[in-house]
């Protein structure tokens, strides 16, 4: 599957990186030099009408379906290419115990890559993936920041400190910000992924607010809304609202959650990352009430086509790994 955002590949300047990613919810493919993203290809998970997900089972069946046509695919936009190294995701935090089955595909496929290509293996976690990828062409200075990954499975804020070292700081207790979004649409009859679909119900339907926040010393629930989202949607509520109500709950809770954050901390930059940042109705909604919060905090979003799940962010990763530890043996 090509992004839908197409992009000019840069001339191959330097040595190559192979970036692999299995999530829950694509497999992912990139290769980049000197910095920039060469080519990559991605393909969603299929998920049946009326789901709310898969197994990982049959994720894991799935990326092991799609890792070779689309490597050959891949290759194809780099006729020639050979890797220097291979960085692949195999967790989705860095943290001990952190462990999903899906991304044992992308470790299989990468450690195969890697040996007969004689080359450097670098892994890395799915969560560092997500926020190197939101850096490309973002005027973050160096220095540590906040960060929110928004995701399906996911809804964190973090310390992030030089070299993506990551530090958790607070987020859900229960429901993440994508399932939530995932299991009101599917309850609409819409389809999976339910993101760019309800937020297009929700456009130009002012919300009521209806929805309370959840909030606390840095956590947050989302069941609640959920539960009330379904009851709107059995007492007949219009689903543009519905939507409408989602999407101002989402805003109001983030907001809360960066301004406590940025209080605690002292950083006052954030970086907005995951497949739900990709929203251009949450892009309006949150700065608006980080204004009402007073919150003197800086959001700076992932570009919106790097804001899913993708391998760039992975490929990165291994390339900055493989130049410092080639400068280091100088």
């Amino acid at each position: 599957e090509k992004d839908p955002q197409d992009f000019a590949a840069p001339v191959i300047a330097g040595p190559l990186v192979l970036g692999i990613d299995t999530s829950c919810y694509r497999t992912s493919l990139a290769l980049v030099s000197d910095g920039a993203v060469v080519a990559e290809q991605r393909r969603l998970i299929e998920v049946p009408g009326g789901s709310r997900g898969l197994r990982q089972s049959e994720a894991l069946f799935q990326h092991v379906q799609h890792l070779g046509t689309l490597c050959e695919a891949l290759m194809r936009d780099a006729p020639g290419a050979s890797p220097s190294a291979v960085c692949v995701s195999t967790r989705p935090r860095p943290v001990c115990g952190s462990y999903m089955p899906v991304f044992t595909a992308g470790e299989m496929a990468a450690r195969m890559i890697a040996a007969t290509c004689g080359c450097p293996l670098y892994e890395t976690s799915h969560q560092q993936g997500h926020l190197r990828a939101a850096l490309i062409g973002s005027d973050l200075p160096p220095g540590a920041f906040l960060a929110v990954h928004l995701s399906g499975g996911t809804t964190e804020i973090l310390r992030v400190d030089e070299g993506l070292n990551v530090t958790l700081l607070g987020g859900t207790s229960d429901l993440h910000a994508g399932q939530l979004v995932d299991r009101v649409g599917v309850a609409m009859g819409l389809p999976f992924p339910a993101g760019p679909a309800l937020e297009a119900l929700a456009r130009g339907t002012a919300p009521r607010h209806v929805m309370p926040t959840a909030n606390r010393a840095l956590s947050l629930s989302l069941s609640g809304a959920e539960a009330q989202a379904l009851r709107m949607i059995e007492a007949g509520e219009p689903p543009a609202q519905v939507a409408a109500e989602i999407y101002s709950l989402l805003a109001r809770t983030l907001a809360k959650l960066i301004a406590e954050a940025a209080a605690g901390t002292g950083l006052t930059r954030v970086l907005i990352a995951g497949g739900v940042a990709a929203s251009a109705l949450l892009r309006s909604l949150l700065p608006e009430r980080l204004m009402r919060l007073g919150a003197p905090v800086r959001i700076c979003w992932a570009e919106p086509r790097w804001s899913g799940d993708n391998a760039a962010g992975v490929a990165l990763i291994g390339a900055e790994q493989w130049t410092k530890e080639r400068g280091a043996s100088a």
